[in-house]
C-alpha cells in the first residue's frame, strides 16, 4: 500500500479527474470515479441474494458443488447467461480441486470452512454484486473478459483486493475455486481476468461464436474471438480457440492483463460504494489505503508474477501463488542445487520441456517400474510401443528392445529436468494434459492462424469413428460452462490432419507418415522443430520474466512430483533468479512433497492411485494466502523457505482413506537444517 495520497492520486486506476464540483458547498476538490480507458463496451453489474444465487457457488452451495449431477440448461440451444454462468462455476470449482470428502472437501476446504478454518454446516453461500466487462486495446480484437465480485460482507474500513487470473487457458471463473474462494470468505474483492485465453471459440463451419456472457451468437461485434480465417479456407469440421489461434500471443501480456483487472476492481469498489457528488460516484478506495493481494494457481499464479514485476503504479502489496507456469529468462547467473548437486537441465521454456514430454511420454510410460502408475492403461500398449520403435528408427533412442527403450525413453525424460519423483505420473499426464498444452502453445507462440494446419494438428469434434464432425449445436452452446479453453474439452478434440488414412483423432490410432501407429511421431517432432523458428523464439522470449518482483513480499508454493510444471524448469530456477535481481526482496519459497499439478485427479475414479499418492497442494495454497495476509496486515513474518514433509494417505487405490490434518504438516517458522531451503551468493540449495 502505497503512503500518501499524493502518489495515489497519480496513479491511473481509471481516468481519474480532478475537478471542483458546483453547488458542493466547500468548493473542495473532489476526485471522480470514471471507467478506466481499457474497458471496452459496457459494464455488466449484476446482484447476487447469495441463497438462490451468490457469488462463489452460482446458488449450488457445498453440496451441489460436490454432486457429481450437473445443472441443467432449459433450452439446450438458448443456454441464459445464469445458466451458463452456474455451469461455469461448478466445473471450474471441480476442475481445480478435488471434490471429494475423503479427499478434504468439506474438512479441510471448501464453501463451508469459514476464514479461520473452522468447519461449518452451511452451504458456503455469499451474496455479493458482480462487475463484468471486457478489456481491450482498441482494436477490438483483444476483448480480455474481467470480473470482479465484491462481496456482501467486504469490509470499507479495511478494504482488500485478491486478484484471480485464471488457471490453465480457462474462463473468467477459472480461479472460482483457489483465489476467489480466498478472497469472498475474507470479505475482499475478487479481481478476475480470463487473461485473453479463456472458452472464445469459432466453430468456422456455421461461423458461431461467443458473447461476453458466454451466449453463442453469429454477431462477431462484441464477440469473445472471432478467427482471422483466410478467404477460400475449407472449414473441415474446425473450431478455432482463443488461445491457439488469436495471434496474439496472449500469455505475454498475462501480466498487463492481471494489473487491468486490478484496477477495474477499484473501479468497481468506487462505483459500488464510495460517496457520491451530486449524483456522481468519487474515489474513496485507492492503492494506499486498499490491500491488495495477487493470487492464483498455474497459468494465474504465472500471471500474478508478472503482474507484480510490471506493476509501475504501486497496485499490490503481496504476492500468493501456487505451483506458477512462470518462465525465467536465465539472466543474473543464478544456480540451483538439490541435494547438493548442481541443476544443470533446469530453466526450459515451456514449449521445451512440453515438446520433450510429448516425445517421449507414451514410451517411456511402458518402462516396467511405471506398470502400476495411475493412468497407466489410457496409454495403449501396442501405440507405445509404435513410438518406441519409431523414436529408434528416427535415431532418438539407441536401445534395441522394447523394454530398454521404455527405460531409455525414461531416463531421458530424467535428462530433460523432470524429477523421479514425477515418473508415476507421466502415463495420465500423456493421456490428458501433454498434447492439448503442446499443440495450443506451439500455435500460440508460431501465432498461427486456424487455417494453418501447424504440424498438421487441429481442433474439431469426433465421431463413433473417430473422425472429425460437426460439433452438436446444444454441446458448443454450452462450451462456456463447460469447457477449460484448451481442447480436448467438452466434445471438441486434437485431431491429426496428416494421419495418413485420413484425419482422426490424436491418440492410439493417430500415425505417422507410413501408416505407422506411434502416436504420431511426426507431429511430435514436428513440435519440438518450431523451437528454432523465429517467430516462436521471439514469442517465447516475449514471455520470459527476469524474477524482479521490486521488494514485493511474495510466497509461492509448488509440489515436488509436479509433472506438468516442473520445478526445475519453473518455481526453483525463477526463485532463484529472483534472489539474484531483486536481492533486499521478500521471497518464500515452499516446496512440498508427494504434492502435484491436478488436485481434482485425487479424488477422480478413473484415475485411482492418485488418491493414495498426492495430497492436496490447495491446502499449502490457503496457508500461504493467510501467511501473506498476516504479514500484510499485521507485520508477522513471512513463512522461511522451506521443504513440507507430508504423508500419503495410503490404502487401496481408488478407497483411500480419508485426509486428516495429520498428512499435512504445517509451514514451520524455524524449519530444521534438512528442510530449509536456503540462498547464498547466488545459489539457491533444495534439501532432498
Amino acid at each position: 500500500m502505497q503512503s500518501t495520497l499524493s502518489r495515489s492520486l497519480t496513479t491511473a486506476i481509471g481516468a481519474l479527474v480532478v475537478t471542483q464540483l458546483a453547488g458542493c458547498g466547500s468548493g473542495d476538490d473532489v476526485v471522480l470515479n470514471t471507467q478506466p480507458s481499457f474497458v471496452a463496451g459496457t459494464v455488466q453489474r449484476a446482484l447476487y441474494d447469495g441463497n438462490s444465487d451468490d457469488l462463489l457457488t452460482a446458488g449450488l452451495g457445498k453440496s451441489g458443488l460436490q454432486s457429481a449431477v450437473s445443472p441443467t440448461v432449459a433450452d439446450p440451444l438458448n443456454p441464459t447467461a445464469t445458466e451458463l454462468r452456474r455451469l461455469a462455476i461448478y466445473n471450474n470449482y471441480r476442475a481445480l480441486v478435488d471434490v471429494t470428502t475423503n479427499g478434504g472437501f468439506g474438512t479441510l476446504f471448501g464453501p463451508n470452512i469459514d476464514a479461520n478454518g473452522t468447519v461449518g454446516t452451511g452451504e458456503g453461500k455469499i451474496g455479493g454484486v458482480e462487475y463484468l466487462a471486457y478489456s481491450d486495446d482498441g482494436s477490438g480484437k483483444q476483448n480480455v473478459t474481467m470480473l470482479v465480485q465484491i462481496p456482501s460482507t467486504f469490509n470499507a474500513d479495511a478494504p482488500c483486493i485478491v486478484s484471480a487470473p485464471s488457471s490453465g487457458s480457462r474462463g473468467v471463473y477459472g480461479a472460482i475455486a483457489t483465489a476467489g474462494e480466498w478472497g469472498l470468505k475474507k470479505g475482499c474483492a475478487v479481481a478476475y481476468t480470463d487473461k485473453g485465453t479463456g472458452n472464445g471459440a469459432h466453430d468456422l463451419a456455421t461461423n458461431t461464436v461467443f458473447d461476453l456472457f458466454g451466449r453463442p451468437t453469429t454477431q462477431s461485434a462484441g464477440a469473445q474471438f472471432v478467427a482471422t480465417v483466410p478467404a477460400g479456407t475449407t472449414a473441415n469440421n474446425r473450431i478455432a480457440f482463443k488461445h491457439a489461434h488469436s495471434q496474439q500471443n496472449p500469455e505475454k501480456d498475462w501480466g498487463k492483463f492481471t494489473l487491468q483487472a486490478i484496477r477495474f476492481a477499484f473501479f468497481a469498489l468506487n462505483a459500488e460504494l464510495a460517496p457520491k457528488a451530486n449524483g456522481a460516484a468519487t474515489v474513496k478506495f485507492r492503492p494506499d489505503n486498499t490491500l491488495v493481494i495477487a493470487s492464483s494457481v498455474s497459468n494465474g499464479g504465472g500471471a500474478s508474477l508478472m503482474a507484480a514485476e510490471q506493476d509501475t503504479e504501486g497496485l499490490i502489496d503481496g504476492v500468493a501463488v501456487g505451483e506458477p507456469q512462470i518462465q525465467p529468462d536465465g539472466s543474473g547467473g543464478a544456480v540451483v542445487k538439490f541435494a547438493g548437486a548442481t541443476v544443470t537441465n533446469g530453466g526450459k521454456s515451456l514449449l521445451d520441456y512440453t515438446a520433450q514430454a510429448m516425445l517421449y511420454q507414451p514410451c517411456a510410460a511402458l518402462s516396467s517400474s511405471l506398470a502400476t502408475a495411475p493412468g497407466a492403461v489410457y496409454v495403449n500398449a501396442t501405440a507405445g510401443a509404435g513410438r518406441c520403435a519409431s523414436l529408434a528408427t528416427k535415431g532418438l533412442l539407441s536401445a534395441t528392445t522394447p523394454a530398454a527403450r521404455a527405460d531409455e525413453a525414461l531416463a531421458k525424460i530424467h535428462a530433460a529436468g523432470w524429477l523421479p519423483e514425477s515418473d508415476a505420473l507421466l502415463a495420465s499426464h500423456f493421456a490428458f494434459a501433454v498434447p492439448a498444452i503442446a499443440v495450443t502453445y506451439v500455435n500460440t507462440y508460431a501465432q498461427a492462424n486456424v487455417a494453418d494446419n501447424l504440424c498438421g494438428y487441429g481442433m474439431a469434434a469426433t465421431g463413433a469413428d473417430f473422425k472429425p464432425t460437426a460439433i452438436a449445436p446444444a454441446a458448443f452452446a454450452r462450451l462456456f460452462g463447460t469447457g477449460n479453453g484448451i481442447p480436448p474439452t467438452s466434445g471438441i478434440n486434437l485431431v491429426n490432419f496428416n494421419n495418413p488414412g485420413g484425419p482422426i483423432i490424436e491418440g492410439a490410432g493417430s500415425a505417422s507418415a507410413g501408416g505407422v501407429f506411434d502416436y504420431n511421431l511426426d507431429g511430435a517432432r514436428c513440435i519440438a522443430g518450431k523451437l528454432t523458428d523465429n517467430t516462436v523464439a521471439a514469442n517465447i522470449k516475449a514471455v520470459q520474466r527476469s524474477g524482479k518482483l521490486q521488494g514485493k513480499p511474495t510466497i509461492i508454493v509448488h509440489g515436488r512430483n509436479d509433472a506438468l510444471v516442473p520445478v526445475n524448469h519453473s518455481s526453483r530456477p525463477y526463485v532463484a533468479q529472483s534472489k539474484v535481481a531483486d536481492p533486499s526482496g521478500k521471497l518464500s519459497y515452499i516446496e512440498v512433497t508427494n504434492a502435484q499439478h491436478f488436485d481434482a485427479f485425487i479424488g477422480n475414479a478413473a484415475l485411482p492411485g492418485y488418491d493414495t499418492r498426492f495430497i492436496p497442494l490447495h491446502v499449502y495454497f490457503n496457508r500461504a494466502m493467510d501467511a501473506m495476509y498476516d504479514h500484510l496486515k499485521n507485520g508477522k513474518p513471512l513463512p522461511a523457505s522451506q521443504v513440507v514433509r507430508t504423508t500419503p494417505r495410503g490404502g487401496t487405490p481408488g478407497a483411500a482413506p480419508a485426509i486428516t490434518a495429520a498428512n499435512l504438516p504445517a509451514l514451520s517458522g524455524a524449519p530444521a537444517a534438512t528442510d530449509a531451503i536456503t540462498f547464498s551468493g547466488n545459489t539457491l540449495s533444495i534439501p532432498q
